[in-house]
Formats: C-alpha cells, sequence, structure tokens
C-alpha cells in the first residue's frame, strides 16, 4: 500500500453510527456483545475444523477460511467504532484511515471470491461426486484460496493507493463510522473521476462476476438435485447448499445496496445500515448458520464436547 500524499488533512473525524448521544452506550454494549460473539464463533469454528477428523475435506477447508476473514474484517472495523462510542472526539489519523480502508477491502472482496469457490465446491460435490476428491484436491483448493487472497490484495491496493493521492483540503468529517470509499471521496478536493471509474469496474467485476458464478453453480446443482429419485437424497442435497446460499444472499445483498445505487437515491443513514450488516452482523452470522444448519459440524462439535467430558 503506498501512501504519497498526506493532503492538507492530518486527521479525519469519523461522524459515527449516530449522533444521539443517549444512544452511544448502548449501542456499544450491543456491538460489544456481537464482537464477542464473532471471535468466539469464528475462532471456534476455525478449531473444531483443524482438530475435527470429521471436517476434513474441501467444503470445510473453505469454511475454516471464510472463518478467518470474517474475524478479520470484522476486527478491522468493530474495535474502532466501540471506542468511538464512548469517545469524546471520535478522531482517525490520515494514515489509520487509510489502513482501516486498505485491509477493510482485502478482507470484503476475498470473502466475495471465498463464497464463489465454495459454491464452485458444492457444484462438484454434487453434479460430479465421483469425480470430486480429483477435482477438488488439496493443491486445487490451496490455488483457489491463493488466488482469493490475491485479488482481495490487487483490489485494495489498486483503490487505497488512489485514494491516498487525492487532496483532502476541506471538510474532514467522514460521514460514517468508518473509512470506506464512498464517504471518503466526497471529502476531496481534487478529480475523482478516477477514483470513481475504477470503483464501478472493478466494484462491479468483484461484484458481478461473483454472484453470476454462484448463480450459474446453483443452477447447475438445482438441476442435479431435481433429478435425484429419493426424497431423502434430495434433502441432503439440499440441506449442504442451504447454509451456503443463506451467506451468500446477506452477503452480496447488502455489498449491492450499499455501492450499486442511483446517485440520486444516495441516504447516509441507510448505508450505514447497510454496512453494518456486512461489517458486523455478517461475521457473526456465518458460524450461526453453518454451525446450526449443519450435521456434521454440529456432530463434530459433540464429539469434541463429549471427549473433554470423558477426559
Amino acid at each position: 500500500m503506498a501512501i504519497s500524499n498526506y493532503s492538507s488533512v492530518i486527521d479525519f473525524l469519523l461522524e459515527g453510527l449516530t449522533k444521539r448521544s443517549e444512544l452511544q452506550m448502548l449501542l456499544f454494549l450491543l456491538f460489544l456483545g456481537i464482537y464477542v460473539v464473532t471471535v468466539v464463533g469464528n475462532l471456534g469454528m476455525i478449531l473444531l475444523i483443524s482438530i475435527s477428523s470429521q471436517l476434513n475435506s474441501p467444503m470445510y477447508y473453505f469454511l475454516s477460511h471464510l472463518s478467518f476473514i470474517d474475524l478479520c474484517y470484522s476486527s478491522v472495523i468493530t474495535p474502532k467504532m466501540l471506542v468511538n462510542f464512548v469517545s469524546e472526539r471520535n478522531i482517525i489519523s490520515f494514515l489509520e484511515c487509510m489502513a482501516q480502508l486498505y485491509f477493510f477491502l482485502i478482507f470484503v472482496i476475498a470473502e466475495g471470491y471465498l463464497l464463489t469457490a465454495m459454491a464452485y465446491d458444492r457444484y462438484v460435490a454434487i453434479c460430479s461426486p465421483l469425480l470430486y476428491n480429483i477435482v477438488m484436491s488439496h493443491r486445487v483448493c490451496s490455488i483457489m484460496t491463493v488466488v482469493v487472497y490475491l485479488l482481495g490484495f490487487f483490489g485494495a491496493t489498486v483503490h487505497t493507493t488512489l485514494m491516498s493521492m487525492l487532496s483532502f483540503c476541506g471538510s474532514h468529517i467522514v460521514s460514517h463510522y468508518f473509512c470506506d470509499i464512498l464517504p471518503l471521496l466526497t471529502l476531496s478536493c481534487s478529480s475523482t473521476h478516477i477514483n470513481e471509474m475504477l470503483l464501478f469496474i472493478i466494484g462491479g467485476i468483484n461484484t458481478l462476476a461473483p454472484t453470476l458464478a454462484v448463480l450459474i453453480s446453483y443452477a447447475f446443482i438445482l438441476s442435479s438435485i431435481l433429478h435425484i429419485r429419493s426424497t431423502e437424497g434430495r434433502s441432503r442435497a439440499f440441506g449442504t447448499c442451504s447454509s451456503h446460499l443463506m451467506a451468500v444472499g446477506i452477503f452480496f445483498g447488502s455489498i449491492k445496496f450499499m455501492y450499486f445505487k442511483p446517485p440520486s437515491s444516495n441516504n447516509m443513514e441507510q448505508e450505514k445500515v447497510s454496512s453494518v450488516f456486512y461489517t458486523t452482523v455478517i461475521p457473526m452470522l456465518n458460524p450461526l448458520i453453518y454451525s446450526l444448519r449443519n450435521k456434521d459440524v454440529k456432530n463434530a462439535l459433540r464429539k469434541v464436547v463429549a471427549g473433554r467430558q470423558s477426559s
């Protein structure tokens, strides 16, 4: 991440989630609880997958990386937001702002492509089960995961480098609770045309490409499931996909609402609510979705708990 221009602004002032002082402590306790559940849930999922032989498959390999990404990008945003609830002035330095933007973009872009990799894994498992172990080998899964993170690094580097080259000589109040692209662009007193164009192109690719890939994968999956004769087989196949579909729908739905609206419909309060979903709520929900709706995860957890009790 190259930062070539400190501009006229040394610090930014984050407006925060709400201006109502009477809600600050209530929101602090709420988001502290959400963050604790997020950390415990995602760390627990990573640990469970690493120690359980029952979860030694590509599906859970990807799920452990999803938990890692959720933990990381929630930690980039939530701790600073919690501090802001109990401090009088929500100040963030220019370098801290660029760092927060950079790491947030890495993990949020990587999550979109990881969800795509997980959809492809389900496609192979259901549509070509006899070739599953060959197609989804450990080497292939590792390569796919590396590509996921590289795409995150690429997108974050482009956006943050261009953002750091802008001049911020006017207002330094960011109309948000973290340093995101759109609120920062509105503060620049230099031309943001290139930034906006690349946001549209790269952001569009990073959102539409994974969405289309997931939809195509699940179109083939649905076709294969409908050809399964036994009700039990269809139910099992739907069960392995429902959790992933729920996670995909929530994640991409909130992203599209945030970044792909007509300019005339921009409403910062609505955008903050949408941002809360994919920065704090989704990282908490994913481990719950995959644990409560997945028999293998529940069985592995029971075995671990039973093993500890017996010892």
